[in-house]
């Protein structure tokens, strides 16, 4: 009788799922240079993941804006190494696909990328978990790119060409790059949208975390200002809302933020519309709290001013399209207004449209309380968050593991 040179075990020896608290994580952020939106989001996947390492192309964090890192030390690219051109990382576009490339994350099983540019662009192996937090695929890129072209003034010429040319490398890169993420987490359902549009893939969504215990309602009453807050660059449309004041002689607009746009703006604005700048935090939170409304004209992934000011008790007046449809419970302009209203939208980004949105504000203003918006922005809050993201990335590594031992089971989109 011939038998089999092969060995059949009768039993096999159960291998437990290795909880993700002894998990190697790597967590991957583009750029390093301020505390804005996205950093937030990273200081609450840092705080979820203390023993994780920080990977970023560029650092040039100043110390007073280090504590969020917990006093990690930032693994940085090479694109770091230049310190005339770090400062205008935008320049440094065509290498940074490169730069990720060269992240060596070979010896960690999870890699969590923080990611609106080239971030989930790094290099990882099958037994690697892949989860990229999408804060949005790569704008100038994609559906936005005539508008930054324009911006950055690469809209015409030779500059032009080069420009276009490099961007098509890019998309070409980005689109290939999605295959190697196991799961994105998106920013918003608009976010969501936008990554099904680009990359043909489901998205989970998590909103980023709002610091809803330092933004709370005054003591006092509002008063009678118009606020809005923000970067001052040409997308966030900041102009319409100053030109709309001008057609509103007896109302008050405030803007604060610094950007490109600052002097421009302080050279259009009427009298009844006071440019601030940049402003103090104790400056920005009085404001808001005082404020009567704040105005959002931006077409934005998600947007935290407004819940900002909603975490104020302050209803919005928002252009509807993008993040704000989500983080505002608003009626339309002329439209009956939700049981639960936090604010006002407005169809068009034009001055026409704001006009007639402030105006309807002010017919509607009656049926807003201050405590629905508290409540509504509440809905934001970190702890909300680190829950929610936290869900994601466990349930993530509990199917990984499984299907790496069992080929035959549902992968992570299935």
């Amino acid at each position: 009788m011939n038998r089999s040179p092969y060995r059949i075990p009768v039993t096999t020896t159960f291998r437990p799922i290795p909880p993700l608290a002894e998990a190697r994580v790597a967590v991957v952020h583009e750029w390093l240079y301020t505390y804005a939106g996205a950093e937030k989001v990273l200081e609450q996947i840092l705080a979820l993941f203390p023993q994780a390492d920080l990977f970023s192309l560029i650092d040039l964090l100043p110390e007073n804006k280090r504590q969020f890192l917990g006093g990690r030390q930032v693994k940085t690219s090479f694109l770091n190494r230049f310190p005339v051109l770090r400062r205008k990382h935008q320049f440094l576009l065509p290498l940074m696909p490169i730069a990720m490339e060269r992240f060596d994350l070979s010896s960690y099983d999870v890699i969590i990328t923080s990611s609106y540019a080239v971030a989930k662009g790094v290099l990882t192996g099958p037994n690697q978990l892949h989860l990229c937090y999408c804060h949005s695929p790569v704008r100038y890129a994609w559906d936005l790119q005539f508008q930054y072209l324009h911006q950055w003034r690469l809209d015409r010429g030779p500059r032009a060409l080069a420009a276009t040319l490099i961007l098509h490398k890019l998309r070409i890169w980005d689109h290939v790059t999605a295959n190697g993420v196991d799961r994105f987490i998106a920013n918003s359902r608009f976010i969501s949208r936008r990554i099904m549009k680009t990359y043909r893939r489901k998205s989970e969504v998590v909103y980023p975390p709002v610091d809803t215990r330092n933004f709370t309602p005054g003591e006092g009453p509002r008063g009678d200002e118009y606020v809005t807050l923000s970067r001052l660059v040409g997308y966030k449309r900041i102009d319409i809302l100053v030109e709309a004041f001008r057609h509103l002689p007896d109302r008050k607009l405030v803007v604060m933020g610094k950007g490109e746009e600052l002097e421009r703006l302080r050279s259009m604005a009427p009298p009844n519309v006071r440019i601030e700048g940049e402003v103090s935090n104790e400056r920005l939170l009085q404001t808001l709290r005082s404020a009567r409304a704040f105005l959002f004209a931006a077409e934005e992934d998600f947007g935290i001013a407004p819940v900002e000011a909603q975490a104020c008790g302050i209803p919005v007046i928002a252009y509807g399209r993008g993040g704000a449809l989500e983080t505002v419970r608003g009626a339309w302009t002329g439209e009956v207004a939700p049981r639960v209203c936090t604010g006002v939208f407005f169809s068009h980004q034009d001055v026409r449209s704001v006009v007639e949105a402030v105006q309807f504000f002010e017919s509607q203003e009656g049926m807003i309380s201050s405590s629905d918006c508290v409540e509504n922005a509440s809905r934001f809050a970190p702890p909300i968050f680190r829950r929610d993201f936290m869900s994601v990335v466990d349930n993530s590594w509990q199917t990984f593991k499984k299907h790496e031992r069992d080929p035959n089971l549902p992968s992570l989109e299935d």
